[in-house]
């Protein structure tokens, strides 16, 4: 990739946190950093001065960068300590030594016991975590000690063993923080309920736990033991700024593949990401480009054979949006819920933003691309024969009938053409009728364009419904433009689009590029509409007392607003002062028509 590709990449990544991956030449992996702003940290490496040597050095060596996007910046931590781990990247030095997380561990044994491990072992235990922080492992840990009584031992507790080695107490019982179990004095049953209590706080069900501090904070405060009542309010507050694990791992999940697509009339982005023990190990954003109508489907088995074929992935278990076959020996999930969606819905989240980047590189390498993509997108979106170069929109804009006035506002190749917006002030209509006022905008608006032989636009956008549209046609048909202009209505309430002689509206995707072009449109015609007419509702109320006198034009009556301030001022002024701004003739005219009309 030249640097030129490269500077271009780095103005496409988006403002979210995440983690970066730099490769050389040889498609290896030689640094690995996390970020809270992706697009800011990773142009901070292309500066034309930097002031370290080793930095200058990787600068030279990068030939491709890769990304993926994460919730929250320490979800950007613990994936690029995964990653570090995992490639050993050359030019890392923070995190490269064999340090790991935190986790808090389940044992899978009678009697579990609860504690924090730094390696995870697959013999069936539970792991929660990996936890950025260790003192909110401890602060935790220690809050679990305080709620049950727990062992720590390493005796085999099993019905046998308890009956047959003839365990002796320890200290920890004495003191009352086990409940002696190793001489039968607790049943495992019980034990396990506290398992129960204590596996729901880690997945983060700990409502019924805050629940019961509360009240036992309300009786001790209500016995006067405020000490006590503080006690249980630090430990309601720890719960509450608990955050009991990452989103992007789960140790639930271990040896998974996961891939969705995002697809577009030309190509479909696709996002990899390998979950390995609990945590994101590998991802990639790969873009496919169609050929023939491919379904989804299709593009997104040929996708995943590839990838895992390219990383060599053996794992049995695959997360995809939708199903597909893959071979004997392979389970795909469509998950609903649960960890496995939330691992779906990320992915999802890094294939959409593979492609914005992907349409962010267009826009700026190529803005012609650009606009021939979204104008044909539009065309097959609203069903139209040609190309919408040239589109036009229209709306009307009064106030309880006064003033009307519509505006006309002009996009060519999806950008406003400003100069060529039109106002117009409503000749033929009296009162408020919006439907007659379309009616006779339109027709002024494309009889002139005919008479000057000027180009017609090839989509016409009526900013209301079915009434507004109707009435937009009617002038359509009588200048007989009917085949050579395509005509739709926007009603705003909920973005419905009208089409001539049909009555049930289409709705297009909210995140759709056509409806918001459109809805731009509309915006446009709205606003520039409105302030034509509070300019005039403006100039009528201001200059309305002064019309009627004779020799008093718009322009007398602003240069006397002007020095007066107001009308009341201009009725008290002497002839002398009126005279002094507008001459000796036309203050009789005024003075006189104030005082006449007194008498």
């Amino acid at each position: 990739m030249s640097k030129e590709a490269l500077k271009l990449h780095v103005q496409s990544l988006p403002q979210d946190p995440g983690v970066y991956q730099f490769y050389d030449k040889k498609d290896s992996i030689i640094y690995v950093g996390k970020a809270k702003n992706l697009k800011n940290r990773v142009s901070s490496y292309f500066r034309k001065n930097l002031d370290s040597r080793k930095t200058q050095k990787l600068v030279k060596n990068i030939e491709t960068i890769k990304h993926i996007v994460v919730p929250t910046e320490s979800d950007a931590l613990i994936l690029e300590n995964t990653l570090i781990k995992e490639h050993q990247p050359r030019y890392n030095i923070l995190l490269r030594d064999d340090k790991t997380y935190p986790w808090i561990c389940i044992k899978k044994e009678a009697f579990p016991r609860v504690f924090t491990t730094r390696k995870v072992i697959k013999d069936g235990s539970e792991y929660f975590g990996p936890f950025t922080n260790s003192k909110t492992v401890r602060l935790l840990m220690t809050l679990i000690r305080e709620l049950y009584p727990l062992r720590n031992c390493s005796y085999d507790l099993r019905v046998e063993s308890i009956e047959t080695k003839n365990y002796k107490v320890c200290l920890e019982y004495h003191i009352g923080n086990c409940l002696g179990g190793c001489i039968g004095e607790q049943k495992e049953e019980n034990y396990n309920t506290h398992i129960s209590e204590i596996r729901a706080l880690l997945r983060g069900n700990f409502s019924e736990v805050i629940r019961g501090y509360k009240q036992k904070m309300k009786l001790a405060a209500d016995s006067l033991q405020f000490e006590e009542a503080q006690k249980e309010k630090t430990k309601i507050e720890l719960l509450a700024n608990y955050q009991v694990k990452s989103a992007v791992v789960s140790a639930a999940i271990t040896n998974v593949d996961v891939c969705t697509l995002i697809s577009d009339e030309q190509s479909a982005f696709v996002n990899y990401l390998h979950v390995a023990y609990g945590s994101i190990v590998r991802f990639h954003n790969m873009e496919i480009k169609k050929k023939l109508e491919e379904s989804d489907e299709d593009l997104l088995r040929v996708a995943i054979v590839e990838l895992r074929r390219r990383f060599h992935s053996s794992s049995k278990d695959v997360i995809l949006p939708i199903a597909v076959a893959l071979g004997d020996g392979v389970r795909v999930h469509v998950p609903q819920k649960g960890e496995k969606k939330k691992l779906l819905e990320l992915s999802v989240r890094n294939a959409k933003q593979g492609r914005l980047e992907h349409l962010k590189q267009i826009k700026i390498a190529d803005p012609k691309q650009h606009t021939t993509r979204l104008l044909n997108q539009m065309k097959k979106d609203l069903r139209l024969r040609v190309l919408p170069d040239h589109i036009e929109c229209f709306d009307n804009s009064n106030i309880q009938g006064s003033n009307p006035v519509a505006a006309c506002v002009v996009f060519r190749n999806a950008k406003p053409a400003k100069k060529e917006y039109r106002h117009y002030i409503i000749k033929t209509v009296t009162g408020a009728n919006d439907y007659a006022s379309m009616e006779e905008v339109i027709y002024r608006r494309y009889k002139r364009l005919l008479d000057e032989k000027q180009d017609l636009p090839q989509l016409v956008v009526i900013d209301g419904g079915k009434g507004q549209l109707s009435s937009a046609l009617l002038s359509i048909d009588a200048l007989n433009l009917r085949s050579k202009i395509a005509v739709i209505g926007i009603a705003k309430r909920l973005e419905e689009i009208y089409y001539p002689n049909d009555s049930i509206p289409m709705y297009l995707d909210k995140r759709s590029e056509t409806l918001k072009i459109i809805q731009q449109l509309r915006n446009e015609a709205h606003r520039f509409g409105v302030r034509l007419h509070r300019n005039r509702r403006s100039k009528h109320a201001v200059s309305s007392s002064l019309d009627g006198i004779a020799g008093i034009g718009e322009k007398t009556a602003i240069k006397l607003l002007k020095t007066f301030k107001s009308v009341k001022r201009i009725k008290d002024a002497s002839i002398n002062d009126l005279a002094s701004v507008i001459g000796e003739s036309k203050a009789r005219e005024v003075h006189a028509h104030f005082h006449i009309k007194d008498k």
